[in-house]
């Protein structure tokens, strides 16, 4: 990976031409992590989209200057979505920000036919990066808020998103631990099948440009010591996972939550991959700090697909 954690992501994006575009830019987080980009000099300016009042009001209360920003005064949440989603593929903004608007408008939006946002064929999902101080490395937990139940098919195609996110990060060939309760495949535990199928996928080149292996639980994935107790010796996942992937939404959610609740000094950034503009995607709960991380992620990988276009 080009950067080793987020500190040294922010350096990486400081002081470029940023452009945000913010549908629901009423809300205090997501204003607050505005300011901090702005502070950080990782944000030169963009579109803020909702109640012209309540955002004045807000960024008044959070302390962000409004001179750098347009304002688009617009109520309904729809065309906040809609008109966000228009505005980046415009080139009027470099990537979006979800600020206070469900997340089903967000993605209607953005699959949307005519906006081309989305190639046809390719299933959305979310991508959470975590730094946390008892691991060595960042790695990433999908998909945790987007599909619910994903089939196998489904689920390799999530591998392919979150691995071509990472090589854009600078991890030429993604560690991918296929996540379960098991690290045996068991005909009762339809996941550990499934995650013995995308294996398969991977050694036949269906699945490519990342080495894919499982199923391992959670200690095998993170732990090479525990893994070899468990009886898993030459294998190079396991201890170096760089992308932990979950059988369904309620295995990862809970495990995205508990890590940003309780993990070791956890810091994290969360987009939504699968798309052709960067797409930040965080909880309406998250810190802003995490919104500056995934700002800061969001305008690397800008960079990034400008170098590979």
């Amino acid at each position: 990976m080009k950067f080793k954690n987020f500190d040294e992501l922010l350096g990486l994006v400081r002081g470029k031409t940023n452009r945000i575009v913010v549908p629901g830019a009423n809300n205090d987080e997501v204003l607050t992590a505005c300011k901090m980009g702005v502070d950080n000099k990782i944000i030169s300016g963009g579109i803020l989209i909702g109640p012209k009042a309540e955002v004045e009001a807000m960024a008044v209360k959070v302390g962000l200057k409004l001179d750098i920003f347009e304002l688009v005064d617009k109520a309904d949440y729809a065309e906040m979505c809609n008109l966000a989603v228009d505005l980046v593929k415009a080139g009027k903004g470099d990537f979006l920000v979800k600020g206070l608007v469900d997340t089903k408008f967000y993605m209607k939006a953005l699959l949307r036919k005519e906006v081309a946002a989305v190639a046809e064929g390719t299933v959305l999902s979310h991508f959470v990066l975590f730094e946390l101080a008892n691991y060595h490395k960042l790695f990433a937990v999908t998909d945790a808020a987007i599909m619910i139940s994903p089939t196998l098919e489904q689920k390799a195609k999530i591998t392919r998103n979150a691995v071509e996110m990472m090589r854009q990060l600078g991890v030429e060939l993604p560690k991918v631990s296929v996540v379960c309760p098991v690290e045996k495949v068991n005909p009762g535990i339809p996941s550990t099948l499934d995650a013995q199928a995308l294996v398969q996928m991977n050694r036949d080149g269906f699945l490519k440009n990342c080495v894919v292996e499982g199923p391992y639980d959670i200690y095998i994935s993170f732990s090479k010591e525990l893994a070899a107790e468990k009886g898993i010796k030459d294998a190079s996942v396991p201890g170096d996972t760089d992308i932990a992937l979950f059988p369904d939404l309620d295995s990862a959610n809970p495990v995205y939550k508990c890590l940003s609740y309780f993990g070791a000094g956890m810091k994290s950034a969360t987009l939504l991959a699968g798309c052709n503009i960067p797409v930040i995607l965080p909880s309406r709960t998250d810190s802003p700090v995490t919104k500056l991380h995934s700002i800061a992620l969001a305008c690397y990988l800008k960079d990034a697909a400008k170098v590979t276009a």
